[in-house]
């Protein structure tokens, strides 16, 4: 059964190859990069062939992954001074990242499509001779050529949601000879070692979540915080935004400040709709946005984005005029989070899973949180109960919790410093990791 479901999944795969290049096509309008080397996806390279079985293959599909990749990365470049990474990636955001982590002698093409054509063009060219994939990745084609081929092939840093293995117990015969093709998986916690488990994958360890070991942009973050200071506003931000959420975001915001009946004057002496506090949302997918500028458009508030600034807001009259900052910007996490003094959690209120709080935690701003946060199940709930985090049933709660801790000034400090306390308390899964890997390595 399980032979056959992989036969017609492959069939599929290969038909599915012009969708693929059309798809490619249309997000290449917005997101150049994904007309970059498109054939690297269907297993032709430019690169030469490797003639050595040397490189050690890291796959993080997307812009969170390959930031995770950077903090194992670092450790097994301190490990083994000479290896030489084969870094793989499936977003344009991801694959812009990782090529800061590239040293002379490292190779970084796009995750082939999972046909066995293109799978088996993908090893036979760069013949890596160990693969570690970051966090959730599981192709069928991928992981049964590597046991073809004795390669070791583990999940590094694994999270499994119960939505993610309902989904895969509905695939059983394909999804249930994938998980066991895996050498061995590092589990975030023992709730999603017991899931990977009921799908036939060997645990070999749990270690907990490599972006506790992640150390803030310091520069960044310190820029951020003057920025706040000068603006001398607070500032609530929603970060890691998702399509359907900033429309109800800013229904709230305005809704807030009409209710508080904020008409105030800023610095400039000129009116905005939204007195006594600013609103920054820095969207999850960069091709969103000029979507995200116009929707606040819509919503009759003004606009002001990270882009057009010099410096600080505090110093560009638009910005300091705008009732709402837009960070247009990648790989400024830090700096954001230094700027705000709290923070929404994007993904968190439509059914998306939620996206990651650790990053505000070590930055010590504090965090509301919908629902939805099955993608990051036990640092939510371990956030929530130290304090770090708060969470709320939606975003009418999220905004009048959020405007309310910006002017309570104990209760937003002890909420900092709780934040800082659980960053730190749940640090050292990348040694744990180090460890399982010596064998390998």
């Amino acid at each position: 059964m399980s032979v056959m479901a992989r036969h017609a999944y492959s069939l599929l795969m290969r038909l599915g190859q012009p969708l693929l290049r059309r798809k490619l096509a249309r997000r290449g309008r917005q997101e150049p990069a994904y007309l970059e080397a498109v054939d690297e996806r269907f297993g032709h390279y430019s690169q030469p062939a490797q003639s050595t079985s040397e490189l050690v293959w890291l796959h993080a599909v997307s812009l969170g992954e390959t930031r995770t990749a950077a903090i194992l990365l670092k450790a097994l470049r301190a490990e083994k001074p000479g290896l030489r990474i084969l870094l793989t990636h499936g977003t344009a955001t991801g694959r812009a990242e990782g090529r800061a982590l590239l040293q002379p002698g490292d190779i970084q093409v796009w995750q082939p499509w999972d046909s066995p054509a293109a799978v088996a063009r993908f090893f036979n060219h760069f013949k890596p001779r160990l693969g570690l994939l970051m966090e959730t990745e599981i192709w069928p084609n991928l992981l049964a050529q590597a046991r073809q081929r004795a390669m070791p092939l583990l999940l590094v840093n694994g999270r499994l949601s119960a939505k993610s293995l309902k989904q895969a117990e509905s695939m059983a015969p394909l999804s249930r000879p994938a998980y066991a093709a895996l050498t061995a998986v590092y589990a975030q916690t023992e709730a999603d070692a017991q899931r990977f488990r009921q799908l036939g994958a060997a645990v070999a360890g749990v270690f907990g979540n490599l972006k506790f070991d992640a150390s803030p942009h310091e520069a960044q973050l310190e820029t951020g915080r003057r920025w706040r200071q000068a603006a001398a506003q607070p500032v609530l931000m929603f970060a890691s935004s998702r399509d359907g959420e900033e429309d109800e975001f800013l229904k709230e915001i305005r809704a807030a400040a009409q209710a508080q009946q904020a008409q105030e004057a800023m610095n400039s002496g000129a009116k905005t709709t939204l007195a006594g506090f600013k609103a920054l949302i820095v969207p999850r997918h960069p091709q969103r946005f000029d979507e995200v500028a116009a929707l606040v458009a819509q919503h009759g508030l003004t606009l002001s984005r990270r882009s057009s600034w010099s410096g600080s807001p505090a110093h560009s009259q638009e910005a300091m005029q705008a009732d709402v900052w837009l960070g247009d910007s990648l790989g400024e996490m830090a700096l954001y989070y230094g700027l705000s003094d709290v923070a929404l959690l994007g993904g968190s209120f439509a059914p998306l899973g939620g996206q990651n709080l650790i990053e505000a935690a070590a930055c010590a701003c504090p965090v509301v949180m919908g629902p939805h946060t099955f993608n990051f199940t036990e640092a939510a709930e371990l956030a929530e109960a130290e304090g770090a985090a708060l969470r709320v049933a939606d975003m009418a709660q999220a905004v009048t919790a959020g405007l309310a801790l910006l002017h309570d000034a104990p209760a937003l400090a002890q909420a900092q410093a709780a934040g800082l306390a659980f960053a730190a308390r749940n640090r050292g899964a990348t040694a744990k990791t180090m460890d399982g890997l010596r064998g390998y390595l």
